[in-house]
């Protein structure tokens, strides 16, 4: 090659990237307009979402400083957003690296979308039903008339994101492991190896997000291991098609 020819792949390689770098910025500023008319949405509507987290308790949430209103305020609108982009944000880097995969490809991988968002709000849900159910009993339980129960907003519901958030995180292990596995990163054997450290660690996030009671810990880890056996098999499926589509492929390399 040449040193114009080399001068000139040089100069398409650094336009491409350029291009593919102003592509991935334009998708970025989509995703972050997006964002800010779902926390706007979630501004207009905070008394709403403010009711519903509250509406299964009878006791009734207390302000100390005015910061805790604007607080409260951006905490729910920040968590709709975030919610509501997630949908968005997948489908932007789904349309960033589609020109890369085969149709097949194109049609298996779109299917994440939904299912991240739902798992998502599956995991928020969860966490949400735990608390509620579980968790704040438990604490109230311990009180037992000895003190005056005054809870403050900034305090409740740092402690309720703290439950609801790491569920809401944890219920996407199933699409992680199926999108690693389609890279050719994880496979299900390496799962079922390590699966005993992998029990470990949920039981470890179970004692984190709940109280110091042996019962509630092993509540909450074993939907968490659930997950993780369904991550497994869902592994599997992806680890299967994958080679039955190399195995093709060598076979008809090899005509």
């Amino acid at each position: 090659m040449s040193m114009s020819e080399e001068q000139q792949f040089d100069q398409e390689k650094e336009m491409n990237l350029t291009g593919h770098l102003s592509e991935l910025r334009n998708r970025l500023i989509v995703t972050a307009v997006f964002f800010f008319l779902f926390f706007i949405l979630g501004f207009i509507f905070v008394e709403d979402i403010y009711w519903f987290f509250v509406n299964d308790f009878d006791f009734k949430l207390t302000v100390i400083s005015p910061g805790e209103i604007i607080w409260l305020h951006f905490t729910m609108a920040g968590l709709v957003a975030i919610a509501a982009t997630i949908p968005i944000l997948a489908f932007q880097v789904w349309s960033f690296i589609k020109p890369g995969l085969t149709p097949n490809e194109r049609k298996a991988s779109l299917a994440y979308i939904p299912a991240i968002f739902l798992l998502f709000l599956g995991g928020m849900v969860f966490g949400y039903f735990m608390f509620v159910k579980l968790i704040m009993p438990f604490l109230l339980s311990l009180n037992n008339g000895m003190f005056n129960e005054m809870f403050t907003v900034d305090k409740y519901f740092k402690f309720l994101l703290r439950i609801t958030f790491p569920f809401a995180l944890l219920f996407e292990i199933p699409m992680i492991a199926m999108f690693l596995t389609s890279l050719g990163i994880l496979t299900p054997d390496f799962m079922r190896r390590t699966r005993k450290y992998a029990y470990l660690i949920l039981i470890i996030i179970g004692t984190i997000v709940t109280p110091p009671d042996f019962i509630l810990q092993i509540v909450v880890a074993i939907p968490l291991i659930i997950l993780y056996e369904i991550s497994i098999y869902l592994a599997a499926i992806v680890y299967r098609k994958k080679l039955r589509k190399h195995k093709e492929y060598m076979e008809q390399d090899s005509i």
